[in-house]
């Protein structure tokens, strides 16, 4: 209602202006906010966010000063806030005047100006404090404070609201030093029952306006209606106009600040992503801001060369990125060096910290940290442990342009619910799942978070690490992995400032906006082969197929990408030339070929009809592996080429065979001791080796250019008679197999 309505109505009610608002005609123009505010915190932008969605108009007190008014290493304080409001009062001469006072890093709103002024008059007090279960800082004076037949009994003093005069007058008796208890002070002059009545102060005992969360965690929901969101206070029934995390409640208000005003909801989803925006498009390559990434290798780990390969790809100038590597493996010292001797000319620097130097993991991340903070020219620091994987390679941009001061893609794990974040903590600081994990998770809800930790990959502004951020030992813990301690202490500095957050006051963002990548497993990853990758079919197997199965062999299954050069033989592709590299490079580094003869003690019976040169799979180990291979990617090829027959890819023999002239050259004409045979070409004709190849003799057909990485399923009994034909230069490998014997 405008003023002059308001002037109009009271005029003809021959009401003064007082008592016309006593009757609930408030206007919203006559309700100011007040805050303190000494440090622009993500938590202060999340409340002006929530003020502004509303249009309240905002006062800040505060700005530029020097936070004196305690923190949780020093008594209960929160003086210096009274201070400035009661400076700021003076100020005011309008006895209409209506105040709110609340906290900023730690509230949002939740509903706007006339709804609170409605409540307000409803309440029939002319100052209302906001109310809490749990008394504090006092608890001697518990006794003290009125009874109330229903709601909480104990006063707040992160919200409140009242008219100018009563604010005043009850300010008036401060004369305290900033580091005392702004809570004391306001409970003091609460529980005197002359001040009260003369002040005319009231609680708001049952979270009509103000929700204190601490002591209140299981009496708050979300609620989800008609495009908007509020928080509902299950016990008294009401929807709280203002909600203060208050205490060790930071991360719930956190939590409930990814909703509260509307900032995400399930009409809109996320309202505020691309606030402020920093965009990279149009910029010249030379405009790009620096980005030091750090590299981080503590532990063995599978496709350590797929990492490097696609932190290449990135796209971003590489002349506008410097890297940190650490590497605390021998095992990956090769994969390292091969990477730089290839690359690190094309970045602008490179430091790398290798095993000899024997530098713990908590030391190597502080040092990455410093490198940033002392290069002038840096701007973000883009932390990467080597398990990430980074599909996509916008990564690095999309993160940047979000424009937060620490900001991590949502990566998964493939088939589980795991993710390098958690959505809540527990009791003892651990995992936890919050109400909305799985729907992040799983993309029923997309947006940016407020979490409370973070691990593998983050992208944080080099303003932060030079301000907020510059304790030298923001890894350091005595039980605690490095990023459990470095989530830990940006969580502890929210949790233990119970007055204000006025230290770090940086959230930690995770957005799932888009699909970035995924987290290796490192279970059961061991070193003893020459190319461990091979074996991580199990433990990785997403990792591994785009490694080694061919990316032509989906169309087989959807575009009958299969050939038959002669009568009941299937040629398809099934690896890449990269798996068969390793498996020739694996039976070559193993090196204990058979002779050829036909004793063998491998096999059963001591006898081979037809030998070859060749290792068996378990020899090295990998019998279960290859088994996998043939029932995930053969089996369901040969249940499509040969109707009605259902295997579950069972031998007793595979091998890799090795023809050379002046070794084995080929192979007599034979049956194989297999329902069908798979035969994979690991090498190419015409480089590698030059004759060889398959002759089928029933069909007089022969398969003389067998492609690297396809394979031939054919018959092994009775019908596919069939003879090796002979290699004349070269070497000539292949992958035999001989499945349902």
């Amino acid at each position: 209602m405008s003023g002059f309505l308001v002037f109009l109505v009271c005029f003809l009610a021959f009401l003064s202006p007082l008592d016309c608002k006593e009757k609930g005609l408030v206007p919203d123009g006559d309700l100011l906010v007040l805050t303190v505010a000494t440090q622009e915190t993500d938590g202060f932008r999340r409340f002006l966010r929530s003020a502004k969605h509303f249009n309240y108009t905002v006062k800040v007190l505060g700005r530029g000063e020097t936070w004196e008014g305690g923190d949780y290493m020093s008594p209960p304080g929160g003086g210096q806030k009274v201070r400035l409001l009661k400076s700021a009062l003076e100020e005011i001469q309008e006895e209409n005047r209506v105040i709110l006072f609340v906290d900023s890093y730690d509230v949002v709103f939740s509903s706007g100006p006339k709804e609170l002024l409605k409540k307000f008059q409803q309440a029939k007090h002319r100052v209302v404090f906001s109310a809490e279960t749990l008394i504090w800082p006092d608890r001697h004076l518990e006794d003290k404070h009125p009874h109330v037949r229903e709601g909480k009994r104990f006063l707040g003093s992160g919200g409140f609201i009242g008219y100018a005069p009563n604010l005043k007058k009850m300010l008036s008796e401060w004369s305290g030093a900033d580091s005392d208890s702004d809570q004391l002070f306001f409970t003091k002059i609460y529980i005197n029952a002359e001040k009260r009545k003369s002040l005319n102060i009231t609680l708001d005992n049952k979270c009509r306006l103000f929700q204190n969360l601490h002591g209140a965690l299981d009496e708050v929901v979300l609620k989800f209606e008609d495009g908007r969101v509020r928080a509902r206070n299950l016990i008294y029934d009401t929807l709280p106009v203002i909600i203060h995390g208050n205490g060790p409640t930071k991360l719930q208000i956190n939590y409930l600040g990814n909703y509260i005003p509307n900032l995400w909801t399930f009409e809109t989803g996320c309202t505020f992503c691309k606030e402020d925006p920093r965009p990279l498009s149009g910029l010249q390559k030379t405009e790009f801001p620096v980005v030091v990434i750090g590299i981080f290798i503590q532990q063995p780990t599978p496709f350590v060369s797929a990492f490097f390969e696609r932190l290449f790809n990135l796209k971003y100038p590489k002349n506008r990125l410097k890297l940190f590597i650490y590497n605390k493996e021998y095992h990956h010292d090769r994969h390292v060096r091969s990477f730089l001797e290839s690359h690190e000319s094309e970045y602008q620097a490179v430091k790398l910290i290798s095993p000899e130097e024997e530098i713990d993991p908590v030391a190597a991340r502080n040092i990455a940290f410093d490198t940033c903070r002392d290069d002038i020219d840096c701007e973000f620091f883009f932390s990467i442990d080597v398990d990430v994987v980074i599909k996509n390679e916008d990564t690095l941009g999309i993160l940047i342009e979000l424009n937060k001061p620490f900001v991590a893609p949502m990566l998964t794990k493939p088939g589980r619910l795991w993710t390098n974040f958690w959505g809540a903590l527990s009791a003892d600081g651990f995992y936890a799942r919050s109400e909305d994990y799985v729907d992040i998770v799983q993309g029923q809800r997309v947006g940016l978070w407020n979490v409370p930790y973070v691990s593998h990959i983050f992208l944080v502004k080099a303003d932060a690490l030079r301000t907020d951020l510059k304790e030298p030992d923001l890894f350091e813990s005595a039980t605690l992995d490095p990023d459990m301690a470095f989530c830990s202490k940006l969580r502890n500095k929210l949790l233990l400032i119970v007055v204000f957050v006025r230290l770090q006051g940086i959230f930690m963002f995770v957005t799932n906006m888009d699909t970035f990548g995924r987290v290796l497993s490192t279970d059961n990853y061991q070193t003893n082969h020459l190319h461990n990758d091979l074996w991580q079919i199990f433990e990785n197997p997403v990792e591994w197929e785009e490694r080694y199965i061919h990316p032509n062999y989906s169309k087989i299954m959807k575009e009958d990408f299969v050939e038959m050069p002669c009568p009941d033989v299937y040629w398809f592709p099934i690896l890449t030339e990269l798996a068969c590299d390793h498996f020739v490079e694996e039976m070559e580094n193993f090196g204990q070929w058979s002779g050829g003869g036909n004793a063998d003690t491998r096999i059963q019976g001591g006898y081979e009809n037809v030998p070859t040169i060749d290792i068996h799979m378990n020899q090295v180990g990998y019998e279960k592996e290859w088994h996998k291979l043939l029932l995930d990617y053969i089996a369901p090829i040969t249940e499509k080429m040969f109707p009605g027959y259902y295997t579950r890819a069972q031998f007793d023999l595979a091998f890799v065979v090795r023809y050379k002239p002046d070794e084995q050259p080929s192979l007599r004409p034979h049956h194989d001791a297999s329902t069908f045979t798979i035969n994979i070409a690991l090498n190419r004709v015409g480089t590698d080796f030059q004759g060889g190849g398959c002759r089928f003799l029933r069909y007089n057909c022969s398969i003389t250019s067998p492609r690297k990485g396809w394979a031939f399923m054919h018959p092994g009994r009775l019908t596919h008679y069939h003879e090796g034909l002979p290699v004349t230069e070269g070497v000539r490998y292949i992958a035999v197999s001989f499945v349902d014997p």
